[in-house]
């Protein structure tokens, strides 16, 4: 049998019970441990919001934690001082602190009862604003505004998009039969149960627009792909084939999955219509070809065979063809990830008998290990490319961990009760 990742190694099955959609789960919010940052962090200042104390402090703190997390950043004090994007900062002050940039905003009132978050950004050392921004919210979206202003200021300092607004599904397994699919914001709060089952559940992959997720049900004593629509509950059977249906992955514009199908005899790569029509078949060769991964452009799809003799990574164009190996170092390499703009593949290796997650630049085809861990599994990159998502064990439990593709920034998140699997980073929100 190929061993292709742990992750493969759940491939038995699944029963799926589709429970009332995005139900919160009880004490079930991940929690995140910074245990590595980047060089030559950027010193930012958020100053304490104005307008309506509790909304003001909502908003801040998790700005705040969002910068802090994402490693990139050194949080400056700003000593209780309450600044509004209506004020004329002091940037003798702030630069005596050590900040060079500062954030500064209120939390107001709209005419239809609902709030304004307003905020400006400032670079303290041109004494200039950078930029700002106002949009209405409500209480229950206070969380939702601190993440887009705190996206605003990730951009507008590091020149890419911030993903602190999308969002992460997972897997927990909460007992020896219940495995719960969640939903959650980046930062791992307000998660909601999209879907619950007494066995494993597998697989989850987002489609481009962040609407719907496709995985794999067992219910029917085997394995059948759905697509399930996140806004309304409802799903499609993608892949109820003669044989296995598996590892769905979606086209760049949504309108096919990638699935591997036994149908034919052996594990073979299709491209399926998302409504389970116009099956076509990728690949040939007499071997298992599984854990299919569209290219940015829909071009081509990266896939994992054993065609070789041992599981490697290769890829092949969407019409088919023939396929061209992609990884050569080492004996074992599965699971390929292509980053967002293309230039990287995240994959995981075997190295001294133990699976981690490793990078491939794709253009000169240097290879880095990113994490030292054991037992690594289903790479998933943010949407701005700078950071991967893993399910790895720490302690014999499920955790996630997160690595910046250079390896510097590293998180970790984790359940109190249960195992964490399966993870699949969001698009941007649209």
């Amino acid at each position: 049998m190929l061993g292709i990742g742990l992750k493969l190694h759940r491939l038995f099955l699944l029963a799926v019970s589709v429970m009332a959609l995005l139900q919160t789960p009880a004490d079930a919010q991940l929690t995140i441990e910074i245990t590595g940052a980047g060089a030559n962090r950027i010193p930012v200042a958020i100053a304490d919001f104005g307008g309506d104390p509790g909304s003001a402090r909502t908003v801040t703190s998790v700005i705040r934690a969002d910068l802090e997390r994402s490693g990139l950043f050194k949080m400056i004090d700003p000593g209780g001082q309450v600044v509004t994007e209506a004020s004329s900062p002091v940037f003798a002050d702030w630069k005596n602190r050590g900040a060079d940039a500062l954030a500064a905003g209120s939390i107001g009132a709209s005419g239809d009862g609902r709030q304004e978050a307003r905020f400006r950004l400032y670079d303290v050392n041109k004494q200039s604003a950078l930029g700002g921004s106002a949009f209405v919210t409500s209480n229950a979206m206070l969380r939702a505004a601190g993440h887009r202003i705190a996206d605003m200021i990730y951009e507008k300092l590091t020149g890419e998009p911030g993903i602190f607004s999308t969002r992460v599904a997972y897997v927990v397994r909460a007992s020896a039969s219940r495995y719960e699919l969640h939903i959650a914001d980046a930062d791992g709060q307000n998660a909601q149960v999209a879907l619950i089952s007494k066995e494993p559940i597998i697989s989850p992959s987002w489609s481009p627009d962040g609407g719907r997720l496709a995985y794999v049900s067992f219910e029917n004593k085997k394995p059948v792909v759905y697509v399930h629509s996140l806004a309304s509950g409802k799903r499609v059977v993608v892949a109820n084939f003669k044989g296995s249906n598996s590892a769905p992955a979606w086209s760049p514009d949504g309108r096919k999955l990638a699935v591997v199908l036994s149908k034919d005899g052996g594990s073979q790569i299709f491209t399926v219509n998302t409504d389970g029509s116009g099956a076509q078949r990728l690949t040939t060769a007499s071997a298992i070809n599984t854990e299919p991964n569209f290219s940015p452009d829909g071009q081509f799809v990266y896939f994992t065979s054993d065609r070789g003799g041992s599981p490697q990574i290769y890829r092949i164009g969407v019409g088919g063809g023939d396929a061209q190996r992609v990884s050569f170092e080492g004996s074992y390499n599965v699971t390929p990830r292509v980053s967002p703009d293309g230039k990287s593949m995240a994959f995981i290796s075997r190295r001294d008998g133990s699976f981690r997650l490793s990078v491939m630049d794709l253009a000169s085809r240097q290879v880095q290990v990113l994490t030292d861990s054991h037992k690594d599994e289903s790479p998933t990159f943010s949407p701005n490319g700078r950071m991967i998502l893993i399910a790895t064990e720490m302690g014999g439990r499920g955790v996630l961990s997160a690595v910046s593709i250079d390896g510097r920034i590293k998180q970790r998140l984790s359940i109190a009760a249960g195992d964490v699997r399966e993870p699949a980073w969001g698009p941007f929100n649209r």
